[in-house]
């Protein structure tokens, strides 16, 4: 008997779990986070490979659509995209049919069927240039097209620890997430993808702290907390630990 995959949708399969909780709580904390500018373009990206930002930045739009906001959920990571896994759907076409002009947005785009609100725009063929193509004067101006047309727009990018593609799309939109594995992610790997978006001048909105156990070890949790407070108490911990 074949075994059934895990889903990656947490929020749809089990909406009463600690976990579906947790994504509506950081759903919440991005809604606030700021006060000024509106957050309708969101990228969200890891410092290395195998943090779970995929599967973050698909509960988070499902979260997003849950609260009746039109979303679109985009796979821009170019090179080792997830999102149609997540979802279980075709690759065959998506973003990167866009970018070279060879089919519109409204022929490779596909709507949730359990959650009308939700849009998803898969990466589609892997091209030779992902950084020239995410770059591009037309990924700009699609950016801009989707960002009328959508409540919000949250795009999955590659980990900013191994490519630029994360930090070229975070200067376009209005917000950046990063994603980081309590307990595996390196405190020197992490700041250093701060310090990579801080130098294109990305809007980085916070954290998203990955597999933390919340119940006895047997569950793992999502929290949210802004970024300059992590790295701070991260600091102050050094520095209290120079002083033994």
């Amino acid at each position: 008997m074949e075994r059934r995959k895990e889903s990656k949708i947490f929020i749809l399969e089990n909406p009463k779990s600690v976990i579906s909780e947790a994504y509506r709580t950081l759903r919440t904390n991005i809604q606030f986070s700021s006060v000024d500018k509106e957050l309708k373009t969101i990228v969200v990206t890891s410092s290395k490979s195998k943090e779970g930002k995929s599967s973050i930045a698909s509960n988070l739009a499902y979260s997003f659509a849950e609260s009746g906001k039109n979303v679109l959920l985009i796979d821009c990571d170019l090179r080792k995209p997830m999102i149609h896994r997540n979802f279980n759907m075709s690759n065959l076409k998506g973003l990167t049919n866009i970018l070279i002009g060879e089919k519109s947005f409204s022929e490779v785009v596909s709507i949730h069927e359990q959650r009308k609100e939700l849009h998803i725009l898969p990466s589609g063929p892997l091209p030779p240039n992902p950084a020239e193509l995410l770059g591009s004067k037309r990924m700009k101006d699609f950016i801009e097209t989707v960002r009328n047309d959508y409540d919000i727009v949250i795009f999955d990018t590659p980990p900013i620890g191994l490519v630029t593609d994360s930090a070229i799309i975070s200067t376009i939109v209005d917000g950046t997430i990063i994603v980081i594995n309590v307990g595996e992610t390196e405190i020197e790997l992490a700041q250093h993808s701060v310090d990579l978006l801080k130098k294109v001048n990305a809007n980085i909105i916070g954290v998203v702290l990955n597999k933390i156990p919340v119940k006895n070890n047997k569950y793992y949790g999502y929290s949210y907390l802004q970024y300059e407070d992590y790295y701070n108490e991260s600091e102050s911990d050094d520095k209290k630990a120079k002083r033994k």
